[in-house]
């Protein structure tokens, strides 16, 4: 038998409004996300987005993280679309090897039971 040990989170986000200052320049949130810069631009892993109540939405994987968050947030194909207002919470872990990717996404999908995935779901 196999073991998997999904990684830690290493970075976490949040909905929340930016405190004004004089001297920080405003940040256009993207869906309420404001502290995007803090998800690597160039670096490969898996994305966790969360509700409110920590169940977990949905779970993706990218080469390129922070434009592939974008997109979920933005674009009108992104699976997530329909269910943007839900995301309250971000999860990032970093993993560079591709195979790994795929291999912690499928894991994740189908040990944590996110709600929003149909592909590689093996539970019902």
């Amino acid at each position: 038998m196999i073991t998997i040990t999904i990684p830690e989170v290493d970075v976490k986000i949040e909905q929340r409004l930016q405190k004004q200052s004089a001297t920080e320049a405003p940040i256009i949130p993207v869906n309420g996300f404001v502290d995007l810069h803090e998800i690597p631009r160039d670096k490969g892993g898996i994305i966790l987005f969360y509700n409110k109540q920590d169940e977990l939405l949905f779970v993706g994987k990218a080469r390129k993280l922070r434009p592939r968050v974008k997109k979920h947030l933005e674009d009108n194909v992104s699976p997530l679309k329909a269910h943007r207002d839900e995301v309250n919470k971000i999860g990032v872990i970093l993993v560079e090897d591709a195979m790994e990717r795929e291999i912690y996404e499928t894991y994740i999908i189908n040990t944590q039971r996110a709600k929003y995935n149909t592909d590689k779901v093996f539970f019902e």
